[in-house]
């Protein structure tokens, strides 16, 4: 851990640790000393469970999913890219499935499309907030399965959501917390395997969620722009068993405080990277 090197096995190891933390997260021994410290610390997330759909399953327009035809109003033009082809949806939230989280909206379907092609590139994308669910289309032969072939989720997902707490995050830039004048991965490597699991569910932030504190595998883009340092984590979405950003990379979507308070989610912006 020393050269903060991050192996798949290890994100794939810490997820199944993060599926059986509770929302109280109580403190081990070990860091007790620090506990007033990071209580300070202290955001709420929605955490996302993503379970791919079944063959034959076919998703309502309007439901939480990745993947899959979105809901669109009547008379709605699709978003498509720089190149006029049309745009894929890689998520959909409806707040009204979803857990109540400070500043957030309570209604309407937050929608995130990227191209079908050279995605990675993070310049070409569109973040598309429907406050009111109105009639809808539901015609999208247009889809090809083409438009799939290099896509970074591989299949339609449902998503289900909970609502839990952390106190800092390993790779987040507003997490610059000092263990006894030790840095993070400092004070981790003093610690026995046992202790570096426990630390890992409360810091390492990987898996899908929506706020709280974001998670990559290189560096925090935040950290050196000074005009994206109040910007938070709108949503977050990881490499899991049917989904691969690059080299088990993780996705994120970055907003200011003030445009989600007002829902300018247009405002948003993407990054991604991987390993």
């Amino acid at each position: 851990m020393g050269q903060r090197v991050k192996f798949w096995s290890l994100n794939l190891f810490t997820k199944s640790l993060n599926k059986i933390t509770q929302n109280y997260m109580i403190f081990p021994d070990f860091l007790k000393e620090f506990e007033s410290d990071l209580l300070k610390y202290k955001l709420d997330f929605i955490k996302i469970e993503a379970k791919p759909i079944e063959k034959e399953t076919i998703l309502n327009f309007t439901q939480s999913k990745f993947l899959g035809k979105p809901y669109l109003p009547i008379g709605f033009e699709y978003p498509k890219d720089n190149s006029g082809k049309p745009m894929v949806l890689l998520a959909q939230l409806n707040f009204s499935e979803i857990p109540r989280l400070e500043n957030y909206p309570e209604k309407g379907i937050l929608q995130f499309y990227i191209p079908s092609e050279d995605w990675y590139d993070m310049d070409d994308y569109k973040i598309i907030y429907h406050e009111e669910i109105k009639n809808h289309e539901t015609d999208f032969n247009f889809l090809t399965e083409d438009l799939y072939e290099d896509f970074p989720v591989y299949c339609e997902h449902t998503l289900s959501f909970s609502k839990l707490e952390e106190y800092g995050g390993t790779e987040d830039f507003r997490f610059d917390y000092s263990f006894n004048d030790l840095d993070y991965w400092e004070f981790q490597e003093n610690l026995n395997k046992s202790q570096q699991e426990e630390m890992n569910k409360f810091f390492y932030n990987i898996g899908h969620k929506i706020g709280g504190y974001a998670y990559f595998t290189q560096s925090d883009p935040r950290d050196y722009d000074i005009n994206s340092k109040n910007d938070i984590l709108l949503f977050q979405i990881d490499t899991d068993e049917e989904i691969m950003f690059g080299d088990s990379g993780v996705a994120n979507f970055f907003i200011n405080k003030d445009d989600l308070i007002n829902k300018r989610f247009e405002k948003a912006y993407f990054n991604w990277d991987c390993c």
